[in-house]
């Protein structure tokens, strides 16, 4: 059936530059390239683009943390992004990122017209600022006690146990992820985004069917208690856009992140002269525009983001498509379990198709969390892709070759049977169209079981047996191999590079429009295997180097206990100049306490003389916190600084002892300072 010849632009939310990929991040970017995959065989125009979002104080701390600069950091990032977003075979037109002159260009624009239309006032605000560093503090980089359960160690926006929400100015002993210091309150001027002003047309735009039913219940929340204007300045120093005639003063990231979408596209536009930007983000634009993202960023899509647009003359998105979160074997994904799983990690393993099958088995239009359970993944994609798919390719292919010189049959011998896998094609093509893949699956997976029960029935091995029954022989393997080339077609989108080789075994291309023609005395190739199946080894391998993964991030920044020369085989030697990087400093514990939550670490805060450290030390079971204020320990003050779950940790306390309560840390002899080096 003929359909309406549309416009399309595709967007996946922008991973942000100082991290790898994970398998959380694939299921947005998979459901996305799906969705791209099955417009384009329908003969759709869609453009398919995406960015590293590289601006903000994290890209700016862990550059310092690694002796580069912030465009070091985030050309590195963005080479890995892309190479992980190439192997899951993700099919993006363009790649980008916010520190472009495309991406200054439209946010100096977006803001000027904001400004000129009223949508922007500046005000003198008080802000917690990092007397150590000189630094206003981000809400993420202020920790201490919620104002609301009391829980400790909690960042400063929100709440991991109760889930308040709050300002930084109310948590309860707050203190700075950066330095560990106290912070002050500093005036400073900001400027600020009237989203107010925005309410009436947000609320009819929410509910005119852009967002999933869900997502519009959730925002009534947001209405009810009342939009606030939205702070869009952040304080030098910073990593991003200086704001237009406001020196010192920064877009912050969130302004000139989703406008990467633009300046991404624009990038895509300059390369390819015949595609018009403004026809896609003029207001009046009969194009569309779909963002794919997470739940956890619907407040700046679906209220930020098009207001923005509003006020500065572009069009809003046709509609924005939000999925939940990933778990693992039921579980949050974890480092210790070896379930947070990088992209790259597990592409050394298994291959990317094995993930998007599965994936996309279990993905529904609506916002629920996908659990990768990996026994059910390696039985899922076994016993479907393999035993019914490609098993009913190989079954059939060998009488082919062997008997008929890779020639089909003249005729199709069950035009109804073909007619009725055919039909299925656009019950099918409305799942994909409506993003309920697990659907499509289910509906491609039944007609494969009825294919094979049709092989099973004919029992072409007997058939192949008797006298004067090459005809009927033929006919029977035609029909199989032609139900698998419908099968396949319906697939493409999934499990694209498993088409490309079915393609060139078949001996054509795999189109939408060709569904209903079957292949009739037509010469396919040798058949060569298509697929393997996954072996539960590479999967328990695959858990095991996500774990080492983590003890790799660990080496360098988590305190180690030193055991007796009697029971642990001494380390390969190191050179002099080696040791002699190692600034090892006389420590004062200014502050010891016990972690929430985590059975082996105390956070001691550490004097150098004059300037304040935080450290995680694995320590809690020699040590109660009150036995360790006031000592003065020896620490390695020039390791990098890691990013622990519960806060930076910016160096590492020297112990000794076999373990558990026969630990010791390292006391400097009497008379020693803070801040003294040990030479």
């Amino acid at each position: 059936m003929a359909i309406e010849p549309r416009k399309i632009l595709v967007t996946c939310a922008l991973p942000y530059a100082n991290g790898s990929i994970h398998l959380g991040h694939m299921l947005e970017h998979i459901q996305a390239d799906i969705w791209v995959r099955y417009q384009r065989m329908r003969s759709q125009t869609v453009h398919f683009i995406c960015a590293d979002d590289a601006h903000g104080t994290p890209i700016m701390l862990k550059a310092k943390q690694l002796g580069i600069s912030p465009e070091q950091l985030i050309a590195d990032v963005k080479q890995e992004h892309e190479s992980d977003f190439e192997r899951f075979n993700i099919g993006f037109d363009n790649y980008y990122t916010t520190h472009s002159p495309e991406n200054r260009e439209f946010a100096e624009l977006i803001y000027g017209r904001l400004k000129e239309n009223g949508y922007i006032e500046s005000r003198t605000i008080s802000q917690l600022y990092d007397p150590e560093r000189e630094m206003f503090l981000p809400d993420r980089f202020v920790k201490g006690t919620c104002p609301s359960c009391k829980a400790e160690d909690q960042y400063g926006d929100n709440c991991d146990v109760c889930a308040a929400t709050y300002t930084p100015v109310e948590l309860i002993n707050p203190r700075s992820v950066v330095s560990g210091a106290t912070p002050i309150m500093k005036d400073t001027e900001h400027f600020f985004f009237d989203l107010p002003q925005f309410s009436d047309m947000l609320k009819k735009w929410t509910r005119s069917g852009a967002l999933q039913e869900e997502m519009a219940n959730k925002l009534e929340e947001w209405f009810e208690v009342g939009l606030q204007q939205w702070d869009i300045t952040r304080d030098a120093p910073y990593f991003g856009f200086e704001i237009p005639n406001a020196p010192g003063k920064f877009f912050y990231v969130w302004l000139d992140a989703p406008i990467g979408y633009m300046s991404s596209f624009k990038h895509y536009c300059t390369q390819h002269p015949d595609i018009d930007f403004n026809e896609y983000w003029q207001k009046d634009s009969t194009t569309e525009l779909y963002h794919f993202i997470g739940k956890d960023i619907v407040y700046f899509h679906s209220l930020f983001w098009p207001a923005m647009l509003e006020g500065s003359d572009f069009r809003k998105p046709t509609n924005i498509f939000v999925h939940g979160y990933v778990t693992v074997n039921g579980a949050k994904m974890s480092k210790s379990k070896g379930t947070f799983i990088k992209a790259d990690t597990y592409l050394e393993h298994l291959d990317a198709e094995y993930l998007r099958y599965y994936y996309a088995a279990k993905l529904t239009s609506r916002i629920d969390d996908l659990d990768l359970n990996l026994e059910d993944f390696v039985a899922r994609v076994n016993s479907d892709v393999v035993n019914k798919l490609v098993n009913l390719a190989s079954r059939n292919a060998g009488f082919i070759g062997k008997r008929f010189d890779h020639q089909l049959a003249a005729t199709c011998a069950e035009p109804e049977l073909y007619a009725e896998f055919v039909a299925a094609g656009e019950r099918i093509g409305q799942y994909y169209e409506q993003r309920e893949f697990g659907r499509a699956i289910r509906d491609i997976m039944a007609l494969a079981d009825k294919a094979n029960r049709y092989v099973d029935d004919k029992a072409p091995w007997v058939v192949a047996k008797a006298q004067g029954q090459d005809a009927e022989l033929q006919a029977i393997c035609s029909v199989g191999i032609n139900l698998f080339k419908v099968l396949m077609t319906y697939l493409k989108p999934v499990l694209p590079k498993l088409a490309e080789r079915a393609e060139a075994y078949l001996n054509t291309t795999l189109t939408w429009d060709t569904l209903s023609e079957p292949l009739v005395a037509h010469t396919v190739t040798k058949f060569k295997p298509l697929f393997s199946r996954i072996d539960p080894d590479k999967i328990a391998a695959m858990i095991e180097a996500s774990k080492e993964d983590l003890v790799a991030e660990q080496t360098l920044s988590e305190p180690v206990a030193i055991g007796p020369l009697a029971d642990d085989p001494i380390s390969e030697t190191i050179s002099f100049d080696d040791f002699a990087k190692l600034d090892l400093r006389v420590a004062l514990i200014k502050k010891a306490e016990a972690v929430p939550k985590a059975d082996k670490l105390l956070r001691l805060e550490l004097d150098l003389g004059g300037e304040t450290r935080q450290v995680f030390a694995g320590i809690k079971s020699a040590y109660a916190p009150e036995d360790l204020q006031g000592k003065l320990t020896v620490m390695v003050a020039n390791l990098a600084p890691r990013k622990m779950r519960f806060g930076l940790s910016e160096g590492m306390v020297l112990a000794a002892g076999p373990g558990g309560d026969e630990l010791w840390i390292l006391e400097p002899h009497e008379g020693a300072k803070p801040g003294m080096r040990i030479k």
